[in-house]
């Protein structure tokens, strides 16, 4: 349970300085968005998992 904590701190970090450090790029990505198709978003989002899974392996391994 510490380690998913961890994780989560670290979520809300990363996530506090984009819209500390650079909100207008932040709204601009926001009206993007929709423009995007959604297989793509999809491709993106599962290659951000298999991403996050592959550090976590080597940290742990």
């Amino acid at each position: 349970m510490s380690d998913f904590l961890t994780g989560l701190a670290f979520f809300l970090i990363i996530e506090g300085l984009v819209y500390a450090l650079a909100p207008r790029f932040l709204v601009d990505m926001a009206r993007l968005l929709p423009a995007i198709p959604e297989q793509q978003l999809r491709l993106f989002g599962l290659g951000a998992i298999a991403m996050g899974v592959a550090i976590v392996w080597l940290i742990r391994g």
